[in-house]
């Protein structure tokens, strides 16, 4: 018998005809003797409706009240999948982050899992119970109720798997799996059969929404493998794991793309040591995460030191930054909030020769200007303008011949 963990997204049970159809593939899985573990989402755009709806009774709602108010939206899926479990037959139980034992910091909208206390899962299990947890959130040592953000649900589910003992972890969505770029922006984009961790982190991290970062982050800790399918067609999906052989293929397996990003500059600023600390130590208290970060050389004992966060924490991050940069005897701040990124992505371009240049060529041939340039060992990152970035990804697409790719 083999315990599997299933988890289905907001568009998989967006309304009543999914979540049957849900339910039908989780009672498929239940006929062949496994125990099962369903991860759920919030219903289509629910979140996005509550948030609205707090918003529209304060304009800053208070952070603890809202991690509550987000919260049921994952109550109601569970609830909704477990009664239709039991109509069919099925022993099932719905059991919200709290019940599960997810225990969390206590970082309101944006929470890290602590730990994990399984017991009650176990014995609903042992009950011969289909045990259907609420994604997306959990609860403090204080027993306050917290969310994960975006994407949280796919961490719930691979902590699950995780901590369960799963050998799998399997994330159902609107998609058939990962593909080499967006289909929506390429439609020859290719779906990968495989794909390791290491490049699925980076296409997640920069763009790629069919899985979160932090639940790949956890899989590769833990060496869970994930399948990533559609659930709506019956279709073999991409499996993410270990390493990918094939030492003489095309280094880049995929074209990312993220709109979600703003510029920082702080302009003229004065190059002596502990500044950046000053600046930075600030923006990580606040919980402010900081992708690419790039300081200008000293000129006069003088720089400019650039960085980007998401075009949500802009504001944030501008009134964080602008006292400080007046007391440091930085000149000013200037931002930027109409830029994306586009990133090649793949194992192995940093030890073979031609891959940038070849991405520049692309872009420069395509009239698209680059902004910042970051890389890793398996990425290669450009910023430019936003209404370039859908040219941007069809033309690397092309340039590196993805659409020959096989999966």
């Amino acid at each position: 018998m083999a315990l599997l963990v299933q988890k289905y997204g907001g568009s998989s049970v967006a309304n009543a005809e999914r979540v049957k159809n849900v339910v039908s593939r989780v009672a498929k899985a239940k006929q062949q003797g496994n125990q099962i573990v369903v991860v759920v989402s919030a219903m289509g755009d629910t979140t996005d409706e509550l948030i609205h709806l707090a918003h529209q009774v304060a304009d800053h709602p208070d952070e603890r009240e809202l991690d509550v108010l987000l919260s049921t939206g994952e109550i109601v899926s569970s609830t909704l999948v477990a009664i239709a479990i039991k109509s069919l037959g099925y022993k099932a139980v719905s059991l919200s982050g709290a019940q599960a034992g997810i225990y969390t910091d206590a970082n309101y909208s944006r929470a890290r899992i602590h730990t994990i206390e399984p017991q009650r899962i176990f014995k609903e299990l042992e009950k011969d119970n289909i045990v259907i947890v609420a994604g997306f959130q959990g609860i403090t040592e204080e027993m306050d109720t917290t969310t994960l953000g975006r994407g949280g649900s796919d961490t719930t589910a691979v902590a699950l798997a995780a901590r369960l003992g799963a050998n799998i972890c399997e994330i159902y969505t609107d998609v058939e799996g990962v593909y080499t770029a967006d289909p929506r922006i390429v439609p020859q984009a290719g779906k990968l059969n495989q794909i390791n961790s290491q490049e699925m982190l980076e296409l997640a991290s920069y763009g790629a929404k069919v899985i979160h970062p932090r639940a790949v982050e956890l899989a590769e800790l833990y060496n869970i493998p994930i399948l990533v399918a559609s659930s709506f067609t019956q279709g073999s999906g991409t499996i993410i794991q270990g390493g990918i052989p094939m030492e003489a293929r095309n280094k880049v397996r995929g074209i990312a793309h993220d709109l979600n990003v703003a510029k920082v500059t702080v302009v003229g600023v004065p190059d002596r040591p502990g500044i950046a600390t000053t600046l930075f130590e600030s923006l990580a208290q606040a919980g402010i995460s900081v992708d690419t970060i790039v300081q200008n050389a000293s000129i006069n004992g003088i720089t400019d030191l650039t960085f980007t966060v998401t075009r949500n924490d802009l504001g944030k991050a501008v009134q964080l930054i602008e006292p400080i940069a007046k007391s440091i005897g930085a000149r000013y701040c200037a931002t930027d909030a109409k830029l994306g990124k586009v990133s090649i992505i793949g194992t192995g371009m940093q030890n073979t020769p031609g891959y940038a240049a070849r991405m520049f060529r692309a872009l420069y041939d395509a009239g698209i200007n680059i902004e910042l340039i970051t890389t890793s060992e398996i990425r290669i990152t450009c910023l430019i303008g936003e209404g370039r970035v859908e040219d941007a990804v069809r033309t690397l697409h092309k340039a590196f011949e993805l659409e020959r790719m096989e999966g």
